[in-house]
């Protein structure tokens, strides 16, 4: 099938260029609907620092045999999303918004819930589960934006794959997190008791 080039009418790029110029990257061309994608980099943001604060508070409260390798992983995790919410904020900026950091409204803008968990297993869940909102809320955003904001569906794209990372990597820790020890350990037990390996996780390194 043959696909016909649409000509680049110069003159008239030129002339929309010089309209509007306070609005910097949002140019006369910008087909998706501003206020919508600038709603839904924000509610990106809320999601990606509450669970920042979520894996920073689950790092410093891990606790048990295992917890130095799960705490170095929910470390990890709340430094790359503390990278994604700075991708979603410049980008909000170059299309002429705010990104919204206020403490009063974060939780009820977030997609994903900010829960503490009882223990090291019921965090290991939590993260899980907010790590999958993320990934359905992404994948919903990507979709929206189809062809009319490439630049943004990119940037959602790249957050994605991270995202669907740290969900193969938490499933995994969950999977290979032993059951409580009983009063009277046998020999099974005691072998599960081991520490997990810290770097395990990271090098993706399945047993």
């Amino acid at each position: 099938m043959t696909h016909s080039t649409q000509v680049l009418n110069i003159d008239s790029v030129r002339k929309h260029a010089r309209e509007n110029i306070e609005q910097g990257a949002v140019t006369a061309s910008y087909s998706a609907n501003l206020p919508q994608v600038l709603r839904m980099l924000n509610e990106a943001l809320a999601t990606e620092l509450v669970c920042v604060l979520r894996y920073r508070r689950h790092h410093f409260m891990a606790r048990g045999i295992h917890s130095q390798a799960v705490a170095a992983e929910f470390l990890a995790h709340a430094n790359e999303e503390l990278g994604h919410a700075d991708q979603l904020a410049t980008r909000i900026v170059q299309l002429g918004g705010e990104p919204d950091f206020s403490p009063t409204t974060l939780l009820s803008r977030s997609h994903a819930e900010y829960v503490e968990g009882a223990n090291l297993a019921d965090m290991i869940t939590e993260n899980l589960i907010a790590e999958r909102i993320a990934i359905d809320s992404y994948r919903h955003g990507i979709t929206s934006l189809g062809d009319q904001d490439p630049t943004t569906r990119r940037l959602l794209e790249s957050i994605l794959a991270m995202e669907e990372e740290h969900a193969d990597d938490l499933a995994d820790l969950l999977q290979h997190l032993p059951a409580p020890p009983t009063t009277n350990p046998s020999a099974n037990d005691q072998q599960a008791l081991k520490p997990l390996t810290p770097t395990k996780l990271r090098s993706k390194e399945k047993s």
